[in-house]
């Protein structure tokens, strides 16, 4: 019996193997537009590549010469960095300058009496103040652990709560105000003085005001007084000062010291207060600029009687006429005129505000905590124009006035007190940065010496800005090399590559040797490296080699290859010497204004920023090349997918074909062996 044949399984005629090598033939255009396919994706790689490298490049380019240059970057160093330290501008100042920190700004922080572990606080409303803020709390009842922790999520950067260990599993509550400043207290209300006061936190006291500076014995002439501005204009005495019921009158050019008694002096728990009032009244210096320099003689007048007047002579005797010149006296208006006088002889400003203007005058508060070794209050009124009255001086305890003091004060709230050049500054807070330019002060704690403030280039980020720069030219111009040469060594050249990147960049060895626009962009990279850039005439560095940045920067005397294709070397010496010693030209070497219209138009950076933006920017040079190949890419595409569907029929086809030649040659086998099967049967049947 004849074997059954079925196409693609028995494939009896090598059906299989005809169609397959027909097929091949056929997939030749498909294979060749599949390889083109792959080429064109790998040469829009490549071109991204090149673009994120110039685009990072660029971006390197824009910080050299950019507002946000490092060429401008300021270091404050400090030489009592546990106790102050500075933050510098962009805008301050190169200089050196002298802090002495009296006292850091602080804030009230009050413990309590040991409390046990699971002490429960009671229901209530818990509020708590402190300067212009106020918190509460609506509590439940709890365990202590609890309320500080409610209490936390409600204070925020107002308060702050915590439980320190004491001994034997007991407690002490601390609650701190969050805000330093004199003026900034804590105060305990409803609920939450109730817990104060149970907890040992704070009590009650009763106040008492001391005052002094109420009699005219405890007025005495007012201490350093300077040098008389004009000349003609009265010396600052206390000669007019006068003492009454209502304070002390100090009219213009006046003054006085009041002694601090010892026993106030030395409470750092009180507070002096008094109130300073001013009005203007009429000029001295006005009234005395109308005087007359020289005598004036009265008319010689007459006689009359009847219808009869005679008129008496003029004097025969000339008065002698002064040869001095008067110079007018000029009117001066100042507000300092209060001041706090010290045991070591140094005076500290005490500032009176444009209240003492008003009706109710200005009130003057000196925190003595603030003002250790303080020794008298001195006015001198050095205005012509103004009278001050100043109020009895008051010693209190603002916390006892109150009605509460704390029981143990870890600490008590009080301003930053810092001397600047010999100069008292207060703040209620350790960050200052109104008091030198552009510069912030950072109190920590008090220097026994004033501290030097330095304030100097940043030379480290500049150097590293320009490490970055040459690093990234560098990488740019590999990749130019690679891509537009057919040199195997120039992979091997670049130590820093990994195998795996090398054998990447194999890949792309000469890919686009026939292409100019890589080899132009790195000519025109070279001749801005290289160029001249002369902001004055006065300009001493003009290029990039005088920074110790070159494609031969180490000076190498041999031939060696790599140094001509256009790498950038730095010479590190050259470079730190530079930067130490002239910043601001190695800043104008990247970018400076030629023109006058305040844009920098010139420069190592302004001139590359502006030729590789050509490249980059959308719809550059390279965004139309990538353009060019998505088209491309997208046609490749379809075209495969035509072909690939052209192929299936095509090998449907002659799949069917040869399937129906199989068959019909079976069928003739078939046919075939059934007449010789029958012609047997006839020949045994005979």
């Amino acid at each position: 019996m004849a074997g059954l044949s079925i196409p693609g399984v028995n494939d009896k005629y090598k059906s299989n193997e005809i169609v397959e090598g027909l097929m091949k033939v056929e997939r030749i255009p498909l294979t060749r537009e599949q390889e083109h396919l792959e080429s064109v994706k790998k040469q829009q790689d490549a071109w991204r590549t090149v673009n994120q490298k110039m685009s990072s490049l660029r971006d390197s380019v824009k910080t050299l010469y950019s507002f946000d240059n490092p060429f401008n970057n300021k270091l404050a160093s400090s030489t009592d960095e546990y106790a102050i330290t500075a933050t510098a501008g962009r805008e301050a100042s190169y200089e050196s300058f002298q802090v002495e920190v009296i006292s850091p700004a602080t804030a009230d922080r009050f413990l309590s009496g040991e409390i046990e572990k699971n002490q429960k606080i009671l229901a209530g409303t818990y509020t708590f103040k402190t300067g212009d803020k106020t918190i509460s709390m609506n509590w439940k009842g709890g365990k202590v652990e609890d309320f500080v922790t409610s209490l936390n999520k409600r204070g925020k950067d107002v308060i702050k709560a915590s439980l320190i260990g004491v001994n034997k599993g007991n407690k002490a509550l601390l609650i701190e105000s969050l805000k330093t400043g004199a003026e900034n207290h804590l105060e305990f209300k409803e609920s939450a003085l109730t817990l104060a006061l149970d907890t040992g936190m704070i009590k009650k006291v009763e106040s008492k005001n001391d005052s002094f500076g109420t009699t005219v014995s405890e007025i005495k002439a007012p201490e350093n007084v300077a040098a008389n501005e004009q000349v003609g204009l009265p010396f600052i005495t206390s000669d007019s000062v006068r003492v009454s019921a209502e304070g002390i009158s100090v009219p213009p050019r006046g003054g006085f010291t009041i002694n601090v008694p010892s026993s106030i002096a030395g409470d750092t728990t009180k507070t002096l207060i008094f109130t300073v009032k001013g009005k203007e009244i009429a000029d001295i210096a006005e009234a005395a600029n109308k005087k007359p320099t020289e005598p004036e003689l009265p008319s010689a007048g007459n006689v009359s009687f009847s219808n009869i007047t005679i008129y008496n002579s003029q004097s025969s005797v000339d008065l002698p006429t002064s040869n001095i010149s008067k110079i007018p006296l000029e009117k001066i208006r100042t507000d300092s005129v209060l001041f706090a006088s010290f045991e070591d002889g140094t005076e500290r400003e005490l500032k009176v505000s444009s209240d003492a203007f008003t009706n109710d005058g200005a009130t003057v508060k000196v925190n003595l905590s603030e003002y250790p070794g303080i020794k008298s209050i001195i006015m001198r009124n050095s205005n012509t124009g103004i009278e001050y009255s100043v109020s009895k001086i008051e010693s209190v305890d603002e916390k006892a006035n109150l009605g509460y003091t704390p029981t143990n004060a870890v600490s008590v709230a009080g301003d930053a007190i810092i001397k600047y050049e010999g100069i008292t500054i207060t703040r209620p807070d350790n960050k200052i940065d109104d008091v030198i330019p552009h510069i912030t002060l950072n109190v920590a704690q008090k220097t026994d010496k004033p501290a030097t403030i330095t304030i100097s280039p940043d030379t480290e980020s500049a150097k590293d800005a320009l490490i970055n720069f040459v690093g990234r030219y560098n990488q740019i111009v590999a990749e130019i090399n690679i891509l537009s040469q057919n040199k195997p060594e120039l992979i091997s050249e670049l130590d820093y590559l990994s195998s795996e990147e090398k054998n990447e960049y194999k890949e792309k060895l000469g890919l686009f040797s026939g292409d100019f626009s890589l080899t132009n962009v790195k000519s025109a990279m070279a001749e801005i490296i290289g160029g001249v850039y002369q902001e004055s005439e006065y300009s001493e560095i003009t290029m990039l080699n005088q920074i110790g940045i070159s494609t031969n920067a180490t000076s190498y005397s041999g031939y060696n290859p790599t140094k001509m294709r256009g790498y950038l070397e730095i010479n590190e010496k050259v470079l730190d010497e530079v930067l130490k010693n002239d910043l601001d030209s190695v800043k104008t070497l990247f970018g400076f204004d030629s023109d006058g219209d305040l844009i920098i138009d010139s420069g190592i950076g302004c001139r590359l920023d502006k030729q590789l933006t050509a490249y980059v920017q959308s719809g550059g040079i390279l965004a139309n090349k990538n353009s060019t190949l998505d088209r491309q890419i997208k046609a490749s595409e379809q075209k495969i997918a035509k072909l690939e569907t052209q192929l299936e029929q095509k090998e449907a086809e002659l799949k069917y074909k040869y399937g129906q030649m199989e068959s019909t040659l079976n069928s003739l086998e078939g046919q075939s062996n059934s007449i010789n099967n029958f012609t047997n049967q006839q020949n045994r049947n005979r």
